[in-house]
């Protein structure tokens, strides 16, 4: 048995904490998935190497269960410098409006390097992958210091190519999923619903597979263990809990029924979120061009959050948010593994009896 497989098999509740990084996600909320059963994980994307590493320390602090890390893979090239300028002055206004000024529209790879040197140096458990694959030589030497790498994947071509790579585990992530889309190039038509994309990668990939977006309560849970999954991966439903970082204004949003939609207005790549008024005014326009936007708009985006202007801010939420329960990571965690477990048994005595 594989290092992942045995990590996710000694797991007493099939989920896996989503990293959501840029706010929901909690080095508490990390803990509290862990201790209650699951893997939680440490959202690695945004934060400097040693900002990381500060994480890592409070959470060995707070846990002795094995966790994770997840690291942005870079972008391979800067976006059109042009089509990020014309974007940035027709936002200009919005930031005006919020007494902001937009930040500078860098090209950056996000401390990659660095992170990954210090997850390797700490030995944390599991490190995951979202935006690319790293090199076959980056895995090897994960694997050769006994760390766990997961890639997340939205097609099977990704999975067949992690798979090559020498990826221990696979995310797979259906076009359903919060937040931004883990496809390995920003494209708009990529990727499958979540039942289709493991039926498809799990006809012949022999990896273990962790099913990310929408899965929300324990049927869903118990949906995705019967199409293929070792585990769920779950974030969206994590967001009411007091542990997560999610900000009052957003989490009143989730008892309104609002659509969710894909967009790039608020970072230049597609990420799914709940409609809201800057989405629809500036989505069409938006280009391809991350982190170049995702940088110059986190000041407009952070006066939004301290201002309660939830219709200016990126309210990255999967489809199923509705959802989404209010309560302790481990209350959560603990009733979607026992209403999964119903559902099975349910489902084992019908079959049994017909």
């Amino acid at each position: 048995m594989s290092n992942a497989a045995s990590e996710l098999a000694a797991l007493s509740v099939p989920i896996v904490g989503a990293p959501m990084a840029g706010g929901p996600s909690t080095v508490r909320m990390a803990g509290a998935v862990s201790d209650a059963g699951g893997l939680g994980f440490l959202a690695g994307g945004y934060l400097s190497a040693s900002g990381l590493g500060e994480q890592i320390a409070e959470l060995r602090a707070i846990t002795e269960r094995p966790f994770g890390v997840n690291l942005f893979i870079p972008a391979p090239r800067p976006a059109d410098p042009r089509a990020v300028s014309v974007y940035l002055n027709e936002i200009s206004g919005e930031a005006l409006r919020q007494q902001a000024e937009l930040g500078e529209p860098r090209f950056d790879e996000d401390d990659f390097s660095a992170k990954l040197e210090l997850v390797l140096a700490e030995r944390v458990p599991v490190l995951s992958f979202t935006f690319g694959c790293p090199s076959e030589q980056t895995l090897a030497r994960l694997r050769e210091a006994g760390l766990s790498a997961w890639v997340t994947v939205t097609t099977l071509c990704e999975a067949r190519r992690a798979q090559a790579a020498g990826a221990d585990a696979l995310i797979l992530q259906g076009i359903e999923a919060g937040g931004h889309r883990s496809s390995w190039t920003d494209e708009d038509e990529s990727g499958h619903g979540l039942i289709a994309l493991l039926r498809l990668v799990g006809s012949e990939i022999s990896l273990p597979l962790i099913a990310a977006g929408g899965i929300a309560d324990g049927a869903a849970l118990a949906a995705v263990l019967c199409a293929g999954a070792s585990a769920a991966q779950v974030g969206t439903a994590l967001m009411l809990s007091p542990e997560a970082g999610t900000v009052p204004s957003q989490r009143e949003l989730f008892a309104e029924h609002r659509p969710t939609r894909l967009t790039r207005a608020f970072s230049g790549r597609l990420a799914r979120g709940i409609l809201n008024r800057f989405m629809a005014e500036h989505g069409a326009n938006a280009p391809s061009a991350y982190p170049e936007i995702n940088n110059a708009t986190s000041p407009l985006r952070a006066r939004a959050r301290e201002r309660g202007d939830h219709e200016t801010f990126n309210l990255w939420a999967g489809e199923a948010y509705e959802l989404a329960r209010e309560g302790p990571v481990a209350e959560i965690v603990s009733a979607m593994g026992a209403e999964a477990r119903q559902v099975l048994r349910e489902l084992a005595e019908r079959y049994a009896s017909g």
